[in-house]
């Protein structure tokens, strides 16, 4: 495989099997989020896993993009302190959720970004259900698991939004 083939492969998985997420592959996970860059190597980020159905399912049912969280037999909330670097929490807890994703789709698993921030009204219940302190963010569920469909790989490239040298005039 190309290597580059993996940016492509990854897709958003919204439908799941019951078969868990191995301790392995959930340390593998974990580790691909914390290689992510970050600003003046700060590492704002936090992570709650979740494997309880039960709360799996109460976050499926307070977002209103969450309905793969019903499915998924792990759940990841990547979290961001900006009392550590300011605003580039944001950056940093973006970049450690691609790389989570990138790693979900490595390992044959799965994976989909449910955005949280800049939403207070979706991070209210999460924040109360996960026990989240006020001075800590939420930037993003990520729900995770072996995936029961299939997405073919694919390309978004668009040359009409490359621009050379500036922007265009107009």
């Amino acid at each position: 495989m190309d290597r580059l083939d993996l940016l492509f492969a990854r897709r958003s998985i919204r439908h799941f099997t019951p078969e868990p997420v191995s301790a392995e592959d959930e340390r593998r996970l974990l580790e691909a989020a914390m290689a992510a860059p970050s600003a003046k190597d700060m590492r704002p980020w936090h992570f709650i896993v979740v494997r309880e159905r039960a709360t799996l399912d109460a976050l499926a049912a307070g977002h209103p993009f969450g309905a793969m969280l019903a499915e998924a037999t792990l759940a990841v909330a990547v979290l961001g302190d900006p009392a550590v670097n300011g605003d580039y929490w944001v950056v940093d807890c973006a970049a450690a959720t691609e790389n989570l994703l990138l790693a979900a789709t490595a390992l044959g698993l799965g994976a989909c970004w449910i955005g949280m921030h800049p939403r207070e009204e979706r991070k209210g219940f999460v924040r109360e259900l996960l026990g989240i302190p006020a001075e800590i963010e939420i930037l993003s569920l990520v729900a995770i698991g072996h995936p029961a469909e299939t997405k073919p790989p694919r390309t978004r490239f668009d040359a009409a939004r490359v621009h050379r040298e500036r922007w265009p005039r107009s």
